[in-house]
């Protein structure tokens, strides 16, 4: 983790994957680092080049989906960092699934037909498309595990104000729409994500990350329809075949559970899934970029004074 010191800088937060500096009141640095979570554990070693990769898909999707509603990126000085606006964050995660995968299949598998009080129709196999794209909210912990939500509570419990979550939920659908777009171009599914907003005065922005491998999950479409009628799994790109290997080793986060050791082959495969990704969904190759600390620090701290947010 570095730990740098901004001109102007007036706070500093270690996330799971993501360094973020506050600079004065109105503008955050957010570097993404090589740290993998999952389960909402950061795992004990780093990824080569993961900041990297998401960073660089992160911004190429805000570009790509910028008509849609204001976002909080200006500028991306260096391959792993990002400047943007400092938002209020809404206090809310919003999850969108197009497919019944991951946690939703979990759930359904266990016999509940709901989840976060959205109703899934019956006789589903894992995978299959829903007939509509499905919210499913989480809350967003500061510590510790998200917890779904649904929409009903988040206006009952005043976490969001009724007025700012329909064009929240409406920005969601569209933002997702953009990305299966996007994605279908590149010959793959954007299967669920899920979008964070904030709020300047009455303005409302699409905050941090999106469509990348922390935050979504892909399938390939060529031979999809040919795997479901056989039942076989989806080929996909996604953090969940690190979630898959945890669970095989007994590790999903909860109390008293270890994480099982990562080997520097494991390690590789997993950087390399997350290079495979980039090129797939960016339709580029692969740049590896290795700045030296002092290097980041120049390039960030000089695009900093170059934004002028009064003109």
């Amino acid at each position: 983790m570095s730990n740098y010191q901004f001109p102007d800088q007036t706070s500093f937060y270690s996330g799971k994957v993501r360094d973020v500096y506050s600079i004065g009141n109105q503008l955050l640095v957010m570097i993404a680092s090589n740290r993998i979570s999952a389960f909402d554990v950061i795992l004990p070693k780093p990824i080569p080049f993961k900041g990297q990769v998401l960073n660089q898909i992160a911004a190429y999707m805000l570009k790509a989906t910028a008509d849609i509603c204001p976002n909080w990126l200006i500028s991306t000085p260096t391959p792993n960092s990002a400047i943007g606006k400092k938002c209020s964050p809404f206090k809310v995660e919003m999850v969108i699934r197009g497919n019944l995968t991951g946690h939703a299949w979990r759930t359904y598998q266990s016999g509940k037909s709901t989840l976060c009080g959205v109703n899934m129709p019956d006789g589903l196999k894992e995978n299959d498309f829903f007939d509509r794209p499905l919210i499913t909210p989480t809350t967003k912990a500061s510590v510790g595990h998200d917890e779904d939500i649904s929409r009903e509570d988040i206006l009952k419990n005043g976490i969001v104000a009724a007025a700012d979550y329909e064009i929240i939920e409406q920005y969601t659908r569209l933002l997702f729409e953009r990305g299966k777009q996007l994605a279908a171009k590149q010959g793959l599914i954007l299967v669920d994500t899920k979008y964070e907003f904030g709020k300047i005065d009455d303005t409302i922005y699409l905050m941090d990350e999106i469509h990348t491998p922390d935050s979504s999950r892909y399938f390939y479409a060529e031979g999809f329809d040919e795997r479901q009628a056989a039942g076989e799994k989806q080929l996909q790109l996604s953090k969940e075949f690190v979630r898959e290997w945890l669970i095989k080793n007994n590790f999903m986060g909860k109390e008293g559970q270890s994480v099982p050791e990562m080997s520097d082959e494991w390690i590789t495969t997993i950087s390399n899934r997350y290079i495979e990704l980039y090129e797939k969904v960016i339709g580029e190759k692969f740049i590896p970029q290795n700045l030296s600390e002092e290097e980041n620090f120049e390039k960030i701290a000089t695009a900093l004074k170059t934004i002028n947010l009064a003109g």
